[in-house]
């Protein structure tokens, strides 16, 4: 079921106790939101005139004709007085997103909303890879949408990790590839919740793990491991590594 966001209003006195008091009076609209996070608004613009974001309680009381909200965070208190009420209802509400698709399972729409993917109507959710982009392209298998996802080079995978997992993809192309920068033995792929990462298969003896950045490798470091190519810049699989990430020429010059 859609969380739901609580809408009060009346001619209200709004009274806040924290650093110092400050009271207002007007007819105001009071939004207490999933979260607990309350806001008041009046007519003026965007800011609310009174608000506590998360905070530890909030308490509605009413008789019909008026109602009572006080919202507490610490020694912080929100308190709204309505003598007079002219409405109270509670609104099904969810997170807002970019559009992405439609989910396979009830054709609700599906929404990227911080860092995941959506179903506005049923709730479900599924997480991203660190620096995934959502693409046009939908997986024959499910239904759900593709996603764009760079370890090494660019992977194209269905949004459902139990479909198409990104650790078989980069295993299957990057397996024993490099070889570890402290003994030499090769670099296996291995897999953590949320992480794909390069483990020596020399361990114990050998503990060297290295991330796989979210990029495309594009040439070779002079300590012989890949150059990515990621958004913050080029740099070694290494990140310890002391060269600069870039090969050099005869000339001692990057390039």
């Amino acid at each position: 079921m859609p969380a739901r966001l609580r809408v009060l209003a009346g001619d209200c006195q709004v009274t806040e106790r924290g650093d110092r008091t400050r009271t207002h009076r007007g007819r105001v609209v009071v939004l207490i939101k999933p979260d607990n996070t309350t806001l008041v608004h009046d007519a003026d613009g965007y800011q609310p005139v009174a608000w506590l974001t998360r905070p530890e309680s909030v308490v509605v009381e009413g008789d019909g004709a008026g109602f009572t909200v006080t919202a507490r965070e610490g020694s912080r208190r929100l308190r709204v007085v309505a003598e007079e009420a002219t409405a109270s209802r509670a609104l099904p509400v969810t997170e807002a997103g970019i559009p992405v698709g439609t989910c396979p399972d009830d054709g609700g729409p599906l929404v990227r909303s911080r860092g995941d993917v959506v179903c506005l109507d049923c709730e479900r959710r599924w997480g991203l890879p660190a620096g995934a982009s959502v693409t046009d392209a939908t997986c024959e298998d499910c239904g759900l949408p593709k996603v764009r996802v760079e370890r090494g080079e660019p992977f194209h995978l269905c949004l459902d990790p139990a479909c198409d997992p990104l650790a078989e993809a980069v295993s299957d192309r990057f397996d024993r590839v490099w070889n570890c920068p402290d003994c030499g033995a090769d670099l296996a792929v291995r897999y953590a919740p949320g992480r794909v990462y390069l483990a020596c298969e020399n361990g114990p003896d050998c503990e060297t793990t290295l991330s796989i950045p979210s990029g495309i490798a594009v040439d070779e470091c002079d300590c012989g491991l890949p150059v990515f190519e990621t958004t913050t810049g080029r740099r070694c699989l290494d990140g310890t590594c002391p060269v600069d990430g870039r090969r050099t020429g005869e000339n001692g010059t990057a390039r």
